[in-house]
């Protein structure tokens, strides 16, 4: 691996290092805006990370062209072994299973078959109304407690938490457990210090982890014998060509559905909120008609946040990016927060403009293989819960200063106080 020469106006920005991802997001986004500007993709070594196998370092794609050309080119930028740079340890696999986001064709492409089988547009017009009537409980909730709070915890958790919980299939009496674990899964990724804190979290994750797939696994085996309207019920009585769900497939598939799925509208909303806040110009645009301005309000904000800010690929062939060889073996990063926020694509790039059209950002991946199963059902999450929060809490807010998640993987919030 030839390491490129390390360019004198960026000696301070180091993306392989922690502490790097502990700084405030405006100063992360400032350092990607002049990362933007080098010509050939950086090269960073890493930090040993206590659960992981110690990373060789990576390549930082940065610009909107590196990562979407990469995401469309799994033949030379491959998913396998792992997206998680540095990689998992090997006995992950055998215990959690892999995971679609870890495979590419054709075994990436079998499970996508099976797992698209139970996301058809008759179980998310259902999930409409599950989401609809989980939001107003919710508020309920809310307004029972009276004005003032944490977001995250009274609202964006509970509603992601709940739809999710309702499209699966998972009894009322799991669903604290579900909830528990995702925020495990969460707190992992994020920045930690301490050698032994960093160990007692990755033992913990994996304890949490195991748990959630011998739940659905165990879901998995009731659905088979008598099966309901939910995924878990679709996806284990899929027969597509004779292709069904392993045990062990429905388990990774399930965790990353719980994980991904639960953080990113969860994030989605919380920062919607805040930013809908900072900017009441927009906001009362988006209320003006929120039929019409809904739509790309929720697209600019995933630009906006990028709620999942980077994945891993793995260099297969012998590959050049403006003037930057890969070998084979080689690891590459590519940074979905840089391009959402690349000038040579977004007029005013650090403006949020609700408006915005077209907005092709890489917030759910781009066109190709890997791109989000859920970003509809997402999307019609931030939908419903905007709707009925701005219809039963018009004066709803955020207040005080939000508290980051420090993580160099998701762009997340722990606290965002509101009032109403």
């Amino acid at each position: 691996m030839t390491a490129a020469p390390v360019d004198r106006s960026i000696s301070d920005i180091d993306l392989g290092s922690l502490s790097f991802w502990a700084r405030p997001h405006e100063d992360r986004l400032a350092a990607f805006e002049r990362l933007r500007q080098i010509e050939k993709p950086m090269y960073f070594g890493e930090p040993r990370v206590p659960g992981l196998r110690s990373g060789k370092g990576f390549y930082a794609l940065v610009r909107h062209k590196e990562v979407t050309d990469a995401l469309r080119n799994p033949q030379v930028f491959s998913s396998y072994p792992s997206v998680s740079i540095p990689p998992p340890p090997r006995w992950a696999k055998y215990i959690f299973g892999n995971s679609m986001v870890n495979l590419d064709d054709p075994q990436h492409g079998r499970l996508r078959r099976i797992i698209a089988r139970a996301f058809t547009p008759r179980m998310l017009n259902k999930s409409e109304e599950d989401v609809t009537a989980n939001v107003n409980r919710i508020i309920d909730r809310v307004i029972e407690r009276g004005p003032g709070g944490d977001f995250i915890t009274m609202v964006a958790n509970p509603v992601a938490a709940g739809v999710i919980c309702d499209m699966v299939g998972v009894p009322e009496e799991h669903r604290k457990l579900v909830i528990d674990r995702v925020h495990t899964w969460a707190d992992y990724t994020g920045v930690r210090p301490g050698f032994l804190s960093s160990l007692r979290l990755a033992a913990k994750n994996t304890r949490g982890m195991l748990g959630l797939r011998s739940m659905v696994i165990e879901l998995g085996k009731e659905r088979r014998k008598s099966p309901k309207e939910d995924v878990i019920s679709s996806l284990v009585t899929a027969n597509i060509d004779g292709e069904k769900l392993t045990s062990m497939e429905l388990g990774a598939f399930f965790t990353l559905l719980v994980t991904a799925g639960i953080n990113t509208a969860s994030n989605g909303m919380a920062h919607g909120l805040r930013l809908l806040t900072e900017h009441p110009e927009q906001r009362e645009l988006l209320l003006s008609d929120f039929d019409r301005h809904m739509p790309t309000t929720i697209e600019e904000i995933i630009r906006y946040v990028t709620p999942g800010m980077r994945t891993g690929r793995t260099i297969t062939t012998e590959h050049e990016v403006n003037g930057q060889r890969f070998l084979p073996g080689d690891k590459v990063v590519l940074y979905f927060l840089s391009a959402n926020r690349d000038e040579t694509v977004f007029t005013d790039p650090d403006a949020f403009d609700i408006t915005r059209d077209p907005n092709p950002h890489v917030g759910f991946g781009a066109p190709g293989i890997h791109f989000c199963l859920g970003a509809n059902l997402v999307r019609k999450e931030m939908t419903v819960a905007f709707r009925e929060l701005f219809r039963r809490l018009p004066e709803i807010r955020a207040v005080g200063k939000p508290r980051q998640l420090r993580s160099n993987f998701e762009n997340g919030l722990t606290e965002l106080r509101f009032e109403f």
